[in-house]
């Protein structure tokens, strides 16, 4: 298995609120993944809880930033609830697009939604910021291998490629903030800090499954044979999940900083072409070749 990449914090490193950026998902097809039901219905069901999630994360980190009172803290607190935000409304849009194929879009919503205000409700505040670091950290290798390893995207259509290229960038530009709130503001330990990691470890996976299961069903698809099929791409030797596993791990090192590991290069081809222009389709496209 390979060492995670190790990165040193960017210079003069922000986060940059970018909003209007248009995916063409009325020109996506329904498999867009390959033709593959079960990758499409994976990344769709991922699509469906983030809103809510963002959401989510956006209140656990507002509960601590009266408390902050260094300015550039305080920036990127601003920031990156800039970003969550836009990406709420990116998936739900294409959310919106799931409707018209029979999906429960709305049902689902309002569960997640109830779910997660369970959580505000009934566990402390170090908890649920906890939650949103973990979510974070999980998002964050996600995005950096997505940009640097293009096979994994090679059989998507490129608009949806260009999609979660997107929010990869947008992830990796703001991985810490969460974690310098959990750590400087809110105090926690190092058993506070993995607690809500493992917590997501096994809730988020199973949360998308549930999705997916009623994804499947409505098209159909939901044999024996999709779902092993299926398992094995995520959990396969060399599958996605697995690929995730080595920077998954660093989060449980003692001395662990978002930006001490995570390569950089494909997220400064991306903003290269995406400054030129503001065409995140193109800035996709760009990275896809230069990293195949």
């Amino acid at each position: 298995m390979s060492e995670p990449e190790r990165a040193a914090t960017p210079e003069n490193h922000q986060i940059v609120p970018r909003k209007d950026l248009d995916f063409q998902f009325d020109q996506v097809p329904k498999y867009w993944f390959g033709g593959d039901p079960f990758k499409t219905r994976f990344f769709d069901a991922m699509s469906m809880l983030f809103p809510e999630g963002e959401k989510f994360f956006i209140e656990c980190v507002r509960d601590y930033r009266d408390q902050v009172s260094d300015p550039v803290m305080q920036e990127h607190i601003r920031d990156f609830i800039f970003q969550e935000g836009q990406h709420g409304m990116v998936h739900t849009r294409f959310n919106d697009r799931l409707k018209k194929q029979g999906i429960e879009v709305d049902a689902i919503t309002q569960k997640n939604k109830e779910i997660l205000a369970a959580y505000r409700r009934r566990t402390p505040k170090w908890f649920t910021l906890s939650l949103t670091t973990g979510g974070e950290h999980m998002t964050a290798i996600m995005a950096h291998n997505f940009l640097h390893r293009p096979e994994i995207f090679a059989e998507a259509d490129h608009r949806m490629r260009a999609m979660y290229y997107w929010h990869a960038i947008e992830e990796i530009e703001h991985k810490a903030v969460a974690f310098d709130v959990l750590q400087k503001i809110a105090g926690a330990n190092y058993f506070q800090r993995i607690a809500g990691l493992l917590w997501e470890t096994f809730l988020f996976p199973f949360h998308v499954f549930l999705v997916m299961r009623h994804m499947l069903q409505v098209d159909g698809q939901s044999s024996w044979k999709t779902w092993i099929k299926g398992f094995w791409w995520l959990y396969g030797p060399g599958g996605l999940y697995m690929k995730l596993l080595p920077h998954y791990l660093t989060f449980y090192l003692p001395g662990f900083h978002p930006w001490r590991f995570g390569r950089m290069d494909a997220m400064r081809h991306w903003l290269d072409v995406y400054d030129k222009d503001g065409d995140p389709i193109a800035a996709g496209d760009t990275v896809a070749r230069t990293f195949s």
